[in-house]
């Protein structure tokens, strides 16, 4: 089951990182760089890199792996109400992530005097975009999750006499013709429903997590690579610091939705090493092209808007139907105005959090 879930997405992700590269690397070079390419610069720009690296991957690491490390923290735990604030708190996170980094970022791209003015200059394909990465997000949230449903009542369906048992037991419940039997085969009914909706709910948090890394790790891949290829230290030096909490706080919300997904040890190892090496990687490739890559160029631009708009979108629908919504509208909650209270707050902060570091990245 977790192969089933997990690698489909794993491939996906190992291609767009594979191919980015060599999209961005062709740009043509019809509007030039502004800064002048000196050697004093670029060594300094490289040493700012080199710590970007270093500094981004144990952010990543830390950052993702702190929910997870949580759950054996009683207090940290799926079932306790901080977790909740937690959860509010990389959701804002996210939200945040898509509305102010990306969103603007793609816009930018999108909108450079360096593409030409048909077809870039008369539709809005940042907003499009967006939305229909926003739309196909929620198609594969809902086919997946419909799919694994269905295939897991096909095997959990009796047969034959089984089936002749059900429906003695169904009588049971309902016309209580025998006490006895009737609160035994109701508790259970009782229970073999509740393991049902927990199996369930396993595989929705499964499809959350792993829908949600594809969206952030395509945004790290841009990240990175435009760290690595830029040549100006002064523009790299305040960038360091604010990819870095960037990371850390992505990586929080991510943590969150795996440790709720109950993946196997290696399943977990495995997602949690891509999101930690995904931005790294993506500097030591912009590094390798910066010679040759013009973050000016019209295919650069595009590859990196068009990235950049899909990514927005899908962190933007998770954060706000798979993360906020799910957790926002459960009966604890709605019975606990103490803890809307705080989950409230603790949504504005993360996404306050994460607005402020844009001033800077």
């Amino acid at each position: 089951m977790n192969k089933l879930l997990h690698y489909p997405f794993l491939s996906s992700l190992l291609l767009s990182l594979l191919f980015l590269p060599i999209l961005v690397s062709s740009a043509d070079c019809t509007c030039q760089n502004e800064l002048p390419h000196d050697s004093s610069n670029r060594t300094k720009a490289l040493k700012y890199k080199f710590i970007a690296i270093s500094s981004i991957l144990i952010a990543s690491a830390l950052g993702v792996s702190l929910p997870i490390l949580g759950k054996k923290i009683p207090t940290f735990r799926p079932e306790n109400n901080i977790f909740f604030l937690i959860k509010a708190f990389a959701a804002g996170v996210i939200l945040a992530t898509g509305f102010v980094h990306i969103l603007p970022e793609a816009y930018e791209s999108l909108s450079s005097p360096c593409l030409s003015g048909r077809p870039w200059g008369v539709f809005p394909f940042t907003g499009f975009l967006a939305m229909v990465s926003a739309m196909v997000t929620m198609m594969i949230d809902t086919f997946a999750t419909s799919f694994y449903k269905r295939s897991h009542f096909n095997k959990a369906l009796p047969v034959n006499g089984d089936e002749e048992m059900l429906g003695e037991h169904e009588e049971h419940v309902h016309v209580h013709t025998h006490a006895t039997h009737g609160h035994a085969h109701g508790s259970a009914f009782v229970s073999e429903d509740s393991a049902r909706s927990s199996h369930l709910t396993i595989i929705r948090h499964r499809i959350i997590s792993q829908v949600l890394e594809v969206g952030i790790v395509v945004h790290s891949v841009i990240i990175g690579m435009a760290l690595g290829a830029s040549q100006s230290s002064k523009a790299i030096k305040p960038l360091v610091a604010a990819l870095t909490f960037h990371q850390f706080f992505e990586g929080m919300g991510l943590g969150g939705c795996i440790s709720q997904a109950k993946f196997k040890s290696r399943a977990i190892a495995i997602m949690l090493i891509f999101f930690s090496l995904t931005t790294p990687i993506s500097i030591a490739l912009g590094i390798g092209i910066s010679k040759i890559y013009n973050e000016n160029g019209p295919k650069a631009l595009v590859v990196e808007g068009s990235f950049n708009s899909l990514s927005a979108g899908i962190l933007i629908y998770m954060s706000l139907v798979d993360l906020l919504a799910a957790d926002f509208m459960d009966p604890r909650m709605q019975s606990n105005i103490k803890l809307q209270l705080g989950s409230n707050l603790s949504l504005l902060l993360g996404a306050a959090c994460m607005s402020l570091l844009a001033k800077w990245s």
